[in-house]
This record gives C-alpha cells, sequence and structure tokens, in this order.
C-alpha cells in the first residue's frame, strides 16, 4: 500500500520503501495532486506550481510528462491513480496514506472529541505532530505557489503545537508544555498565540521569574517592531502570573551579549535589587558571594590569522536577542574550529562579566573516549562555587542546580569538538543572559531542530588566507617570492589550516628548500598524506577519528566514493555504486554529509575534497571488476534516455545489453536542454566509465558508453574524443562486433573530418559501410554512407560526394527510418545547392519535410526548412526566404537548439521582414 508524506520533505512509499519519484519538479507535481485532496487540478495551476509567471513552451508537454513518469511509479506499486478530465489531473488515494490528511484530521479530533478534556487531547495531538518530519514540502523550487501552500501547513503545524502546549499544562505536564513551546517561541518571538501558553506552563512550573520576564521581553519588542502592544491572550497570562504567590512585575533591561543593550522574548531580565540573587537565595547551595566568576578560557591559538566574516557571525549569532543564544560551529576537520573559537572567546569574554566556562569534550579526539557530559557538569558546578561534596550524584539534580546558578547571570559556556547532541544537551545553560558556543565536526542537525542552536559552518581558506597562514610561519618574503607556488600548496592542502601548518612546520624546518619543491611532492597523491604529519600529529589521524564514529554503512559507502569515475556524483550513481537501495544510499549520503566528510552541492551532487578522497581510499581497495558493472549500466542507461530527448524522435544508437542492470530509477529527461545539461555534468565521468568498462573486460559497455555520447560530440566536435572512441575501437575488436564497430568507426571518422585530420578519417569511415552492411544493419549503412560523403566534400571530390549522398538517401529510405531519411536528404539537397543547383534543392528539401508528421522531429525540420530557405534566396525569392527562416528558428527553439535558432533569425533579419509559414 502506498503512503505519502508531504509534512517534510516530499515522499511516497510502498509498504515501508521509498518509491523513486524523480526530480523536483515530478515531485512538486504529486505534491499538488495531493494537496488537492482528490480535487481536480488543471494543467494552468500545475504549471504555475512549477514555473510561476515564466513557463517554458513545451510546458504543457513537460506536465504531461511528469503524469506519466507518476502513473508509471506509482500505479504498480500501490492503491493511487492518476485521472485526466478535460485540462486537469485528480489523485485517487484513501485519506488515510497521506500524512497531511492524517495530520489535519488527528488535529480536529482533538477539539472535537476532547474539548474540555486536555489530558485525552494529549496523545492525539502528540500522534498529529508526529508526523512531521522538517519543514512542509521540503526540497521543492519554492515558487511563490509552492511557498504559500508551504506557509499554510506550517501555519496549521504551528496551531497545533499551541493546542497540544495549552493542552499539556492544563492535564499537569506544565514542564513538557515548556520543553514543547520554547523552541517554536524562539523562532517565533512576535507570536502571542504561542508565547501566552508558554507564558502559562513556565507559571505552572514556578517559573514566574522567567514568565514576566518573557512577558515584557515580548511586549517590548511587539512594541518595537509592529507598535502595538499584547492582546488578551498575552495579558490575561500575565494577569494569573501577577496573581500567583511570591510573583513580582520588576523587569529591569537586559542586554544581550556583545550588544550592551536590547531585549526581546529570550533576552535576560535582570533581577530586582536585594541583598543576594534570587537564585542564590532561594535555590540550595550556590556559589560563595567572595568566589571570583570562573574563567575557564581555552588556550588562545598561536599564529591565528584570517576569519573576519567568520568572528563577526560569531558576534552576530551571539548578539541576537534570543533565549540563551548557541551558537553551533561545523565544518570538516582541520578547517580550524577550535581555534576560531579559541581565539573569539579570549575577545569575547569581557561581555561575560560572570564568568566563561570552557570543556573539551573529545568527540572525535581518537585517543580517548569522548567525555561524560555528567562529569563535565561536575567540574562546572565546582568552578561555579560548589564544594565537591555537595555536587549532587544525581545527574538531573545536577543538571538544575546548574542551571539554577546561572540563572540571572551572564555566562559564556564554551563546548569544543562535541561528538553528538546528547552529549551537548546538559551542558546548555538555558538562562536568558547566558550563551553557548558548540564546536563539532558533525553538523548536529537535532540540535539546531531541537535547541534553536545557530549553525555556522566553517569552510576551507581561500588563496589569500591560505598564502597569509604560510606568511605567518614562514615569513612573508618567502612566501611572496614564489605566489605559484604557493598557490598550489593552498589547493593540495584544500585549504584546511591543519594541512596547511603540518606543511608549514616541515617548510620551516628546511629554509632552504623551494616552496615549488614542497608542491611537487605533495602533488604525488601516493604520498602526500604521509607528508602531512609532525610529531605527533597528522592530518591521518585526525580523518580516522571521524570516519571512525561513522555507520558501518556510511564508512562503507566512503570508501566506494573514494573510487568513483567522475569528480562527484548522484544519489542513483552512488545507489548503483553501493548496489543498495536509493533509500538506504540517501541515508548513507546524508550521514556523510553531516559528517563533514562529503560536501552536497546545490544540485544535489556530491563530491569528496581530495584529502578526504585519498584517506578514504586506504579504507577498502578498489573494486572489484565485478561490482563496478551496476554502474556502469546506471551511465548507459542514463545515456540511453539522454541521447534520446537531445534529439527528439531520434532512433536509439545502439541497444542495451541484454543482461543490463536497470537502476531503481529510470533516467528521464523533460527536454533536449536537461538532457545536454546532464551530459556537461556528466562528461568527465561518462568518458572514465568507458575506459573503466575496457579495463574490467566490459567491452560490451565500453562501445555502448562511447557512441552513446553522440549529442556531445556533435555539440562540441573540436574536443578530444580519440580517448574514449579509441578505447571503444580496442573492446569492439576484442568482441569482433562488425555492427559494433562500423558504429564507432562511423563517429570518429566524422569527429576527424571536422577536425580537418581528413587521412585519419578516411581510415575509419572507408570501411565503416561495409562493415554496417555485413552486420546487415542499412541504417547504420546510410549514416557511415552520409559520413563518407561528407569526407568526400571536404577532400574537393563533389562527383564522389554526390554519389554518396544519393546512395545513403536510398539506403536510409529502404531501412524505413524517417529521421535518417531526412538527414540524407538533407545531405543530398545541400550538395545540390553548393552545386549551383537551387531548384533541384529546393524541391529535395521540401520532400524530406514530407517524411515525418510536423509534429515530429523538429530539429530536422528546422535544417531542412533552413535549406529551403537558402534556396529560394539563391533563386531570387527573399520574401519566401526569409519567412523560412524564421521558421526555421521557432522549430530550432522549440527542439532547444538555441544556437542553430539565433543562426536563423540572423538570416531572417538579413534577408528580409520575419513573417509566417
Amino acid at each position: 500500500m502506498l503512503d505519502f508524506r508531504l509534512l517534510g520533505p516530499v515522499e511516497a512509499h510502498c509498504d515501508g520503501t521509498g518509491v523513486d519519484l524523480g526530480p523536483p519538479k515530478r515531485r512538486t507535481v504529486l505534491a499538488m495532486l495531493l494537496l488537492a485532496d482528490g480535487a481536480l487540478v488543471t494543467t494552468d495551476r500545475l504549471s504555475e506550481a512549477l514555473w510561476h509567471e515564466q513557463p517554458p513552451t513545451h510546458a504543457r508537454t513537460a506536465v504531461q510528462g511528469h503524469i506519466s513518469q507518476l502513473r508509471r511509479r506509482l500505479h504498480p506499486t500501490g492503491r493511487a491513480a492518476i485521472v485526466t478530465v478535460g485540462d486537469g489531473y485528480l489523485l485517487r488515494t484513501p485519506a488515510d496514506r497521506v500524512d497531511a490528511r492524517r495530520f489535519r484530521t488527528g488535529v480536529q479530533e482533538a477539539r472535537r472529541h476532547h474539548r474540555g478534556a486536555p489530558a485525552s487531547a494529549v496523545p492525539v495531538l502528540r500522534d498529529a505532530l508526529r508526523l512531521w518530519r522538517g519543514p512542509a514540502l521540503a526540497g521543492l523550487r519554492p515558487t511563490p505557489l509552492i511557498a504559500s501552500l508551504a506557509a499554510e501547513l506550517e501555519e496549521s503545524r504551528l496551531i497545533a503545537v499551541e493546542e497540544l502546549g495549552q493542552a499539556l499544562t492544563a492535564a499537569g505536564l506544565a514542564e513538557e508544555a515548556v520543553g514543547l513551546l520554547r523552541g517554536p517561541a524562539c523562532r517565533h518571538p512576535l507570536r502571542e498565540s504561542l508565547v501566552a501558553p508558554l507564558l502559562d506552563a513556565l507559571l505552572a512550573t514556578d517559573r514566574q521569574a522567567a514568565a514576566i520576564a518573557l512577558y515584557h521581553a515580548t511586549a517590548r519588542r511587539l512594541a518595537d517592531e509592529l507598535g502595538v502592544d499584547p492582546g488578551p491572550a498575552m495579558t490575561g497570562a500575565y494577569a494569573r502570573i501577577l496573581a500567583a504567590p511570591g510573583a513580582t512585575a520588576g523587569t529591569g533591561t537586559g542586554s544581550s551579549p556583545g550588544t550592551g543593550t536590547g531585549s526581546s522574548p529570550g533576552e535576560r531580565t535582570e533581577a530586582p535589587a536585594g541583598p543576594a540573587r534570587p537564585a542564590e537565595a532561594a535555590d540550595g547551595p550556590a556559589r560563595s558571594v567572595d568566589a571570583p566568576p570562573p574563567l575557564l578560557l581555552p588556550r588562545s591559538p598561536a599564529g591565528f590569522t584570517g576569519r573576519p566574516r567568520e568572528l563577526a557571525a560569531l558576534d552576530a549569532v551571539l548578539a541576537a536577542p534570543a533565549d540563551a543564544p548557541v551558537c553551533l560551529v561545523t565544518g570538516p576537520a582541520g578547517v580550524g574550529k577550535s581555534a576560531l573559537v579559541a581565539h573569539w572567546a579570549q575577545h569575547a569574554a569581557h561581555a561575560f562579566p560572570d564568568g566563561v566556562l570552557f570543556a573539551r569534550l573529545g568527540g572525535f579526539a581518537g585517543t580517548v573516549p569522548a567525555a561524560d557530559p555528567v562529569f563535565v557538569l561536575r567540574d562546572f558546578l565546582v568552578a561555579l562555587g560548589i564544594r565537591p561534596d555537595d555536587v549532587p550524584r544525581n545527574p538531573v539534580a545536577a543538571e538544575s542546580l546548574y542551571r539554577t546558578l546561572l540563572r540571572h547571570r551572564r555566562v559564556l559556556v564554551v563546548l569544543d569538538d562535541a561528538l553528538n547532541h546528547d552529549q551537548v544537551r546538559p551542558l546548555l545553560p538555558g538562562a536568558a543572559g547566558c550563551a553557548t558556543v558548540v564546536t563539532s565536526r558533525d553538523r548536529l542537525e537535532g540540535l539546531i531542530a531541537g535547541d534553536c542552536a545557530r549553525p555556522l559552518l566553517i569552510g576551507r581558506l581561500g588563496p589569500e588566507e591560505g598564502a597569509a597562514l604560510l606568511a605567518g610561519v614562514l615569513g612573508a618574503d618567502r612566501v611572496a617570492a614564489e605566489p605559484d607556488a604557493v598557490a598550489h600548496l593552498v589547493r593540495l592542502c584544500d585549504g584546511l589550516p591543519l594541512a596547511l601548518r603540518l606543511t608549514a612546520a616541515r617548510l620551516a624546518l628546511r629554509p632552504e628548500r623551494p616552496l615549488r619543491r614542497a608542491a611537487e611532492e605533495l602533488h604525488d597523491e601516493q604520498q602526500r598524506l604521509a607528508l602531512l604529519a609532525a610529531g605527533d600529529l597528522d592530518l591521518a589521524s585526525v580523518l580516522r577519528a571521524g570516519v571512525a564514529q561513522l555507520p558501518a554503512a556510511a564508512a562503507e559507502l566512503l570508501g566506494l566514493l573514494a573510487h568513483h569515475l567522475g569528480p562527484d556524483i548522484d544519489l542513483g550513481a552512488a545507489a548503483a555504486l553501493a548496489a543498495a537501495a536509493p533509500g538506504e544510499t540517501r541515508a548513507a549520503l546524508e550521514r556523510l554529509v553531516a559528517a563533514n566528510l562529503l560536501e552536497e552541492r546545490a544540485d544535489g551532487r556530491y563530491a569528496l575534497h581530495d584529502l578526504v578522497r585519498l584517506y578514504a581510499r586506504t579504507l577498502r581497495p578498489a573494486p572489484d571488476p565485478r561490482r563496478i558493472l551496476p554502474l556502469l549500466d546506471h551511465y548507459l542507461c542514463g545515456a540511453l534516455a539522454a541521447s534520446a530527448a537531445a534529439v527528439a524522435g531520434s532512433q536509439p544508437c545502439c541497444e542495451l545489453p541484454a543482461d543490463v542492470h536497470r537502476p531503481a530509477a529510470e533516467p528521464d529527461f523533460a527536454d533536449r536542454a536537461a538532457a545536454m545539461a546532464w551530459y556537461a555534468t556528466e562528461r568527465s565521468t561518462l568518458v572514465a566509465a568507458v575506459g573503466a568498462a575496457a579495463d574490467a573486460h566490459h567491452h560490451d559497455r565500453a562501445w555502448r558508453l562511447a557512441v552513446l555520447l553522440w549529442p556531445l560530440v556533435v555539440q562540441q566536435p573540436e574536443a578530444q574524443w580519440d580517448g574514449p572512441l579509441g578505447r571503444a575501437l580496442d573492446s569492439v575488436a576484442e568482441l569482433g562486433d562488425a555492427d559494433a564497430e562500423s558504429r564507432v568507426r562511423t563517429l570518429l571518422g566524422w569527429v576527424l573530418t571536422e577536425q580537418g585530420r581528413h587521412e585519419e578519417a578516411a581510415r575509419h569511415l572507408e570501411s565503416a559501410p561495409d562493415l554496417a552492411r555485413r552486420a546487415g544493419d542499412t541504417e547504420g549503412e546510410a549514416i557511415a554512407t552520409v559520413n563518407l560523403a561528407q569526407l568526400h566534400d571536404r577532400l574537393g571530390h563533389p562527383a564522389r560526394a554526390g554519389r554518396g549522398y544519393e546512395r545513403a538517401q536510398l539506403l536510409a529510405r529502404d531501412a524505413g527510418s524517417p529521421q535518417t531519411h531526412m538527414l540524407t536528404t538533407y545531405h543530398l539537397a545541400r550538395h545540390h545547392l553548393n552545386d549551383g543547383r537551387p531548384a533541384e534543392a529546393l524541391a529535395l528539401a521540401r520532400h524530406g519535410l514530407d517524411l515525418a508528421p510536423a509534429e515530429q522531429v523538429p530539429a530536422r525540420r528546422a535544417m531542412l526548412t533552413d535549406l529551403c530557405g537558402q534556396a529560394l534566396l539563391r533563386l531570387g525569392r527573399p520574401g519566401e526566404a526569409a519567412e523560412h527562416f524564421s521558421c526555421a528558428a521557432r522549430l530550432a527553439e522549440q527542439d532547444g537548439f538555441t544556437a542553430d535558432a539565433a543562426e536563423y533569425r540572423a538570416r531572417a533579419a538579413e534577408t528580409g521582414r520575419p513573417g509566417r509559414v
């Protein structure tokens, strides 16, 4: 049975297994159908969701293509049907199979059946909110319509959170209500309907002072930003707070770290004046009044340089008006997170008059276990003045005392090298006026989601920053003397400060060694990691500690990715490489990204930086040649689909092998532009795949991968295609396949002709027609013959060329392929035009246009229509010629041949006023 999920990334699952829905646009179409709750969704509304006000000319066709693919993926797997009704579509699926509908039903049930019985409403609302997995409609392009629909869903979520918070407090579960409401209230500080139930929950947990502070901070912000006073919900809650025993309305003026002034729902409010702070007077053991503020500052890093943007971001995050702000500083191993925070903390300490607490949590130390937060908490309490014998043994009591001591104080807490959010959470102050900075190699998404942590991603150093770091160790003169070598060193070190410092340490002890020589040594991948070491510190050990924390599936995938054929990879290829389901592979990829061992790019592709790749190669040997076959077939299927989309209506230039491993997600391209973009992205990988297939003796894959490059070859004939096509020739020689050899030689001969390498071209093209004939491939013989005729034209043999064009046209006619028949007719007509016979050329070109229906093969029709225009121009009929040039431009544009369209328009402009055919 199918389940659909909209409350997070848009997904479909069949019996618990993810269904690959394809690209974001297709998921957008599915989301629109699901959100309609079985009602009709018109093509225009789908187009608005996909492209807003700038749909492409082929928008309707693209929508139909996405609907077709969704039907193919969803209908065979479960009870869901997409029905076409007039100019729109509707999706029939049971309401309980869509998480957004189940969520809405649950909230309505809690309102309808549990009004007046808050305890019974709690589990219903909890279950409804558990359906949320992240921001609604995540992963879709946020066109205005999609953004509006997502906002509606998010609004319903916030309302449900508010209602659950109220129900929890009414049911005597106010502590849970505080935990539920605090994060959303931090993110929506002006939402009174969210702040009001938090005020009631704080009151119910005897936190009148915190509730009063929150009320006044919110009231000030409402006045400053919106110019309004609190409404009835907040004022009613405030009245209840003031009516409670022991409450006080005093507010004072708080200040955020780094700003000096300003208040908000999360800011600290000073306690009323008195002989002792409320935390010390009323909450049990506290540090003595004569104990100095703790100053557990980390060691200031020597030679710290650069990072002005990151330092400013730290100031901004911790100065922002928030409730006990938390900043998560994350980035890859060796990027300098700890050094950055240590440097910043030295200068920011003055903004925290009540002290600085620092702990190295050792999450990725590698040599010793990560620190237990219970023991760190004990050290913090002692630093805050609690006698060791008075520290509570119960971890919950110790946490409570810790937060009580920090209430109404301004303390900076620095937690370095955290392993996970469970190690961090017991050490968060949770008090307005305090601030926390956490460093970790992991992105700790749980800390961001559950504790409103602000992430600060630390990137690698650029060329100038890297040069400045080297100059700090080696001296400015030595660095300035070899700028090219310095830039090369920064690149070889991946811009990692640790790698650069290790390199600088070796060079500092060898003042006579040129930096160029060091760059040459590091350039050798076999010894690069070994050279990045000094004493007991080496980059390989640092990377090893991070990999050791990975789940087995993620570590296995990392080793495989290190041996991937190209510079980056998408989900489908990674799944093929790992021989795993896309859902499992996505989870492993996301874990590697979270661990900052893999970079996820904006286009959804993944890449390893060089040093991580070199280390990951040590985790496992190169895959067995048999393991590479699913990956080769992934690219083979992709190239076949791309070649078909690149020239609409074209015949495939080869068939897939009988034993092909079809990918879990069949590749799909909406149009030529999408196909050519895929070719451009995967070019280096496809070229490498040809060689890898030949090396692994998968010769039947090698030649097919090579000839399926033809749309890219035709677009870029000047590029170096000898390599992959040469390897393909070696493979067909191993196979003894005349048909395959004909196809490879035909394409290679054409490339060499276009490059002016006529003698080499002849060696391939002269044998290609005969090879095709022996293989019984009449269409292939026609294409080989027309390519050979073009070579004769270039060599100045028009008579031989003409005979070749005529034979090619006859062969194409006998083969029964309209595409190839049109192509050979075009070349014969062009030969007549060049031979001074425009009337014959015009007649032939018009005959070519009649070979296929008008809606098919627009690219071929554009070529023939343009040729008609050129023949008409030669015949002295410029008006008709201009009309044909304009028509050719429209046809070329329709099929995505923008460069050809521009050329045809230019001809129309030169010839006369454009019209219509």
